[in-house]
């Protein structure tokens, strides 16, 4: 699954990338052309602490893929567009990014002059928009003609659908606040429509504007149709020169700033939420591990990501909570207190469940 990073041209988004990549970046304010990828751990204290009690050979982590697009510049013209190629990359993100500026720095202009983090949401939001109403419309007309010519049912099922989703998006609204079944969704997932991804805003703030974070934050809040979006306010420049120190340096520089923990873990851990992902363990002495699933996995979906024969020879797993684990402090205790169970195929598998597998 990949989490796209999207923004203007020096809104800081590869200073971000390389951070959360953990890519050694001598020339921070050189903007990147081409797209550039990585495949990033999602940090997990629960793995953590069942690392410290284990001690295993081996800890591995959930992952995700971070995609970083190139920013959006201004043209010859003098305004800031959206290129076809930008489109072409943003298409296939699972979720989308927003990196918005609100740090100032003369040495590097911002693409539409002045600093204003509502105006540049705004105008990512208008243009996405404006691509899916204008393949919405292309997408009517063609299934209109399509029935005509074929009396095809799915193509009469769709076309409701399709109609409701234009209707909404003429509203200026994005479809990802729009009701859908899931039906609905697998119906429209084929076609990459921007407004439907979930979305992620990070505000990029600098070092002079930490006592003003929340009251920005409030004010692009009230500019938002959704006032429930997920606004994630964090220092891009910092959080570079927080990856590079040891933890004694670490600490003592946040508490300079008055940081209290690197937006990092919350940024990586809400991605991975928004792509409707959670996680489950294994743990021994060889390997403690994270498993990335989708919601709603049953227990057979999960053995099968471990392993395909898992799957098709599953009988039962085990089954403790991790937080009863921890409560608990063994599998023996866990069971003696009624929290370890036997769970048959189709048991939901909840984000922080231990398992333990038992197929032929």
């Amino acid at each position: 699954m990949q989490i796209g990073l999207v923004g203007l041209q020096y809104s800081g988004k590869t200073t971000l990338f390389n951070t959360i990549a953990g890519i050694e970046n001598p020339d921070m304010q050189t903007a990147k052309e081409e797209a550039t990828i990585e495949v990033v751990k999602v940090p997990d204290a629960r793995l953590d602490k069942l690392t410290e009690l284990f001690i295993p050979k081996k800890t591995v982590f959930a992952t995700i893929e971070v995609f970083d697009t190139p920013g959006l510049k201004m043209s010859d013209d003098g305004k800031v567009k959206i290129t076809s190629q930008f489109l072409n990359n943003v298409k296939n993100n699972d979720a989308l990014f927003y990196v918005v500026r609100q740090f100032t720095d003369d040495s590097v202009a911002h693409p539409m002059n002045t600093v204003n983090s509502v105006r540049d949401i705004e105008f990512l939001e208008t243009e996405f928009l404006f691509h899916d109403l204008a393949f919405l419309e292309s997408r009517i007309a063609k299934l209109n003609k399509e029935i005509m010519k074929m009396k095809d049912d799915k193509l009469k099922r769709e076309l409701p659908l399709i109609e409701k989703c234009f209707a909404h998006v003429e509203t200026e609204q994005p479809l990802r606040n729009l009701h859908l079944t899931e039906d609905e969704l697998k119906m429209l997932s084929g076609y990459q429509l921007l407004t439907l991804k979930p979305l992620l805003i990070g505000i990029n703030f600098d070092e002079n504007s930490i006592e003003n974070v929340g009251e920005t934050l409030n004010k692009i809040r009230e500019s938002l149709p959704n006032k429930n979006e997920t606004i994630i306010p964090f220092y891009g420049k910092i959080e570079y020169e927080l990856s590079t120190m040891d933890d004694e340096d670490r600490n003592t520089f946040m508490a300079d700033y008055g940081i209290k923990e690197s937006a990092l873990t919350k940024i990586l851990s809400s991605a991975y939420e928004k792509l409707g992902l959670q996680s489950f363990f294994t743990v021994g002495e060889d390997e403690c591990r994270a498993w990335t699933i989708k919601k709603n996995y049953t227990a057979q979906d999960s053995a099968g990501v471990i392993h395909t024969d898992f799957y098709n020879k599953f009988i039962r797993a085990e089954v403790v909570h991790y937080d009863d684990f921890i409560a608990q402090g063994s599998f023996s205790k866990c069971k003696d207190a009624g929290v370890w169970r036997l769970e048959g195929k189709q048991y939901i598998v909840v984000d922080g469940d231990i398992l333990n597998i038992r197929h032929s």
